[in-house]
């Protein structure tokens, strides 16, 4: 068996090289059968072109493959050698949805072979139990294998079954067991060049992680893989599955879902394994249902169902019915046959031992009580709740969940409080894992039911001191504390530089008519690159933040009017506090809300052009009626102080100042009654030094600019080649007041690449996370620097709220597009009145009064706001 090729290689050395290096072993392969080679060494070359098809290419010209290499395995009479085909097309036939064939395959497989060859088809055959989800199978088999091959030294093989059975612990729930076997395999992988399997070893790591709770560790670990997995040019659907799942348990669900659609459209061009588009399609199916798309889950999961039961995949198929069920009922559906169903799903994921078998029998739960099904409820609750007390995070969260709505159902409004603080305790443990911002911030979603419930019954129990303690616990919390800074990577540093180079050279091509989907889809690249390495980010906070203290936020209002606008089954609810006590006044309609906020904001957009002026009328009517809807009967109980607004995330863009009970106000604006009392209580930097920024391209040249210069007389100024980021942000740190009049643009998709236009390209808000201390007070004078993304469960995520963690306790800057013209103005009895000891939002009230009557000039001072204490 020693024969050698034309090119002086052992044929038999090709196999375990398609795992090393796949493109390689092929071309020798096929070298192999040019040369007219025995039936041994053909059979040899043509089952490493089965196993690269099967893996990387098309399942139906696998298959050709490995039957000829069967056929010429039997001609040479060479058992082992047969077997080891036999085993290699068993597993090439389940993925091709041939279950009975593949199963048969194994048997003669098993019988054929001896000693060491017979553990290898062992281990394949385990293999091959894990992917149908049967998990005792596979564990049954490795135990039969591992013996042999470690008798025999074989460490490839070895490690391989090590991987395997962690891999079936995962699925089961045996975290510890896992690590310790992937543990194992990777320290015989480092004795190997097994590239591809030491890819593989990485990527299991990473699933490790997740399973572990650890999501940046996790995301870093499949970023590491898919890396190696590109320099092999190998595709990487499991490694995409993976990825969905972690995506998905970051809150991240619209990127799992185009994860898993790609890969299936990749998958379904190359005629690739039917096993694998049927998980994709579970796991998009799973995106779906969690991004509120049910129609696409519903269809997604339907196919997987069917896919999954032609295969004979029970495992993977009552994971899917599990997920088709879900969807349905997120769809509007509910029948007593959809109880029966989830029940029995539930059974049969409990027999197989599934951690998400709490979760089939918190919907069965869920969807009898919508049916007034008390008793059944009940039962199918009870067992959903015992996963509170163990497991990861999410196990804990649908306990918690659980109880919350069986103590709901049994007129329990304690239990109800006790079961929503304890759940949420969890999620906070779980988010503050996290370092990136954007993760903390999608990860609250968890929570929304939990808070939703405790908001409904402090609602009903007529507290207002409750129900804004229930308001606070879950908005804003990404700001409750700082994020984690940003390492200094070189690669991220680079990634950013690069970023903001590829963006200007783009922005220039754009304004000079030059194509630039070339620079468009280098800028997307590192955008990837770059969110990539920020959520590798670990947690850095021990806790998850002050919560809010009722009491020390009425003793610090003094005479100040805090208003914090709850949102409870859709409704607003006014809680007014001020003057030692919390009152409540019945609201509007949110979704009316929302439709008058953006009706608004239209107005504002035609009012910033001069000719528009007809339009005003009805932008004052819009924020009348706004008034009536968000303040109602709390309007004659603000006093003739200053006013807070907290609103939730969908109204965030309301311009406030246009409302006739706040006009003449001084106003501001928080995320959260918590952020305004932090801000509050933040202290200036001693030296308070002013940093001046004036960036290019403003149709004033940023006029205000030098005249304010001149004011503060020993401002630093930054402007032409100096306003480069890296200088910018030198003399950001620490600053007592900076002024930035640059370009602002607002990325909804992707709202922390939103970025004030400097002149070497963009400054955006991962930069700003990299201040150790971002500037007490920022004016930012220009267009839609004060838009924030509404994510998770009501948090925000932008250029404001990424400054007020780090420092700043006070924010101007504009929610729509302005007049550039009718902004100097603004901007320098703004500073006047700063420099005469007024607060932002004093001066801001100020600066509108001193601006001409147009209109123009007063939707320029609706537009902005003033943010925070400060």
């Amino acid at each position: 068996m020693r024969d050698v090729t034309a090119g002086s290689e052992p044929v038999l050395e090709l196999l375990p090289m398609v795992f090393a290096d796949p493109g390689e072993a092929r071309a020798r392969a096929e070298h192999v059968l040019r040369a007219a080679p025995s039936p041994v060494h053909a059979s040899v070359a043509h089952q490493v072109l089965g196993i690269w098809q099967r893996d990387f290419g098309d399942l139906r010209i696998a298959l050709r493959h490995l039957r000829r290499a069967r056929d010429l395995a039997a001609r040479a009479e060479s058992a082992d050698r047969e077997a080891d085909v036999l085993a290699t097309l068993g597993v090439a036939l389940v993925h091709a949805g041939r279950t009975r064939q593949g199963l048969a395959s194994f048997e003669r497989g098993v019988a054929r072979g001896s000693g060491h060859t017979r553990a290898r088809v062992l281990y394949r055959r385990a293999y091959v139990w894990w992917v149908l989800g049967h998990h005792r199978e596979a564990l049954e088999d490795v135990r039969r294998a591992l013996p042999v091959l470690r008798q025999v030294a074989d460490d490839i093989w070895t490690a391989r079954a090590l991987t395997l059975r962690a891999t079936v612990h995962l699925a089961l729930g045996a975290v510890e067991r896992a690590v310790a076997d992937f543990s194992a395999a990777e320290r015989l992988w480092d004795t190997t060049g097994q590239e591809h399997d030491k890819a593989d070893a990485v990527e299991s790591r990473g699933l490790a992680a997740f399973r572990s709770g650890d999501i940046p560790a996790a995301l870093r670990l499949l970023d590491e893989a898919e890396e190696r997995y590109a320099k092999l040019d190998t595709p990487t659907y499991n490694l995409s599955i993976r990825r969905c799942e972690v995506l998905m348990a970051a809150g991240l669900a619209p990127e799992a879902l185009a994860e898993a659609d790609a890969a299936i459209a990749l998958l379904d061009r190359i005629g690739g394994q039917s096993t694998r588009k049927a998980e994709l399609l579970l796991a998009a199916a799973r995106a779906a249902r969690s991004a509120g798309e049910a129609h696409t889950a519903i269809a997604r999961a339907a196919v997987a169902v069917r896919l999954f039961a032609a295969q004979r995949r029970t495992w993977w198929e009552t994971h899917a019915r599990l997920v088709l069920i879900e969807a349905r009922v997120a769809a509007g559906r509910r029948s007593g046959r959809m109880v029966a169903d989830a029940a029995a799903v539930a059974e049969r994921l409990a027999s197989f031992g599934s951690p998400a078998a709490p979760e089939a029998s918190l919907l069965a739960g869920r969807i009898a009580l919508a049916l007034g099904w008390t008793a059944d409820a009940e039962r199918h609750l009870a067992v959903a709740a015992r996963s509170r007390h163990g497991g990861p995070p999410p196990a804990r969260m649908t306990g918690w969940a659980a109880q919350a709505l069986r103590a709901r159902a049994a007129g329990s409004r304690r239990g109800v409080l006790e079961a929503c603080r304890r759940g949420l305790d969890v999620l906070d443990d779980h988010r503050m894992t996290l370092g990136a911002s954007e993760l903390r911030a999608h990860a609250t979603a968890q929570g929304a039911e939990l808070a939703a419930l405790a908001q409904e019954v402090s609602l009903a129990e007529g507290s207002p001191r409750r129900l804004l303690g229930w308001s606070e616990r879950w908005r804003a919390t990404v700001l409750s504390a700082p994020p984690t800074r940003p390492p200094d990577d070189p690669a991220l540093l680079s990634g950013l530089t690069a970023y903001r180079e590829i963006a200007a050279r783009a922005e220039a091509a754009r304004m000079e008519g030059r194509p630039v989907p070339a620079l468009e889809r280098e800028q997307r690249r590192l955008e990837r690159e770059i969110r990539s390495r920020t959520r590798h980010m670990g947690g850095a906070a021990a806790d998850a933040g002050d919560r809010l203290d009722v009491g020390r936020l009425l003793d610090r209002l003094g005479d100040v009017r805090l208003v914090e606008l709850a949102v409870v089954d859709g409704r607003v609810h006014v809680l007014l506090c001020g003057q030692g006590k919390v009152r409540r006044f019945a609201g509007g309609s949110l979704a009316e809300a929302v439709a008058e906020a953006e009706h608004v904001q239209a107005g504002l957009r035609r009012l910033a052009h001069p000719g528009a002026e007809a339009r005003l009328p009805l932008v004052e009517a819009a924020g009348r009626r706004l008034e009536e809807l968000l303040l109602a009967g709390a309007v004659r109980h603000l006093g003739p102080g200053p006013v807070v607004i907290v609103p939730p995330g969908a109204l965030h863009r309301v311009p406030w100042a246009l409302l006739p009970a706040l006009r003449e106000r001084v106003l501001s604006v928080s995320p959260s009654a918590n952020s305004w009392l932090r801000a509050r209580e933040t202290t200036p930097p001693p030296d308070g030094r002013p940093v001046l920024v004036r960036g290019p391209g403003l149709a004033t040249g940023g006029a205000e600019v030098p005249e304010l210069a001149d004011r503060y007389g020993t401002a630093t100024v930054l402007e032409g080649d100096d306003a480069q980021v890296p200088r910018v942000l030198a003399e950001l740190d620490g600053a007592g007041l900076a002024h930035l009049a640059a370009h602002g643009t607002f990325r909804a998709d992707s709202p922390l690449f939103s970025a004030l236009r400097m002149a070497d390209g963009p400054l955006i808000v991962h930069d700003f996370e990299r201040l150790a201390r971002s500037p007490y007070r920022i004016i930012l004078s220009s267009c839609d620097t004060a838009r924030l993304a509404s994510v998770g469960a009501d948090e925000l995520l932008g250029l404001v709220t990424a400054l007020l963690p780090l420092g700043t306790a006070g924010v101007v800057a504009s929610s729509a597009p302005v007049n550039d013209a009718a902004v100097v103005p603004l901007m320098l009895a703004l500073h006047k009145g700063l420099g005469s000891g007024l607060s932002l939002a004093e001066a801001l009230r100020d600066a509108r009064t001193a601006l001409p009557g147009d209109a123009v000039h007063q939707a320029t001072g609706w537009a902005f706001a003033a943010f925070g204490a400060a």
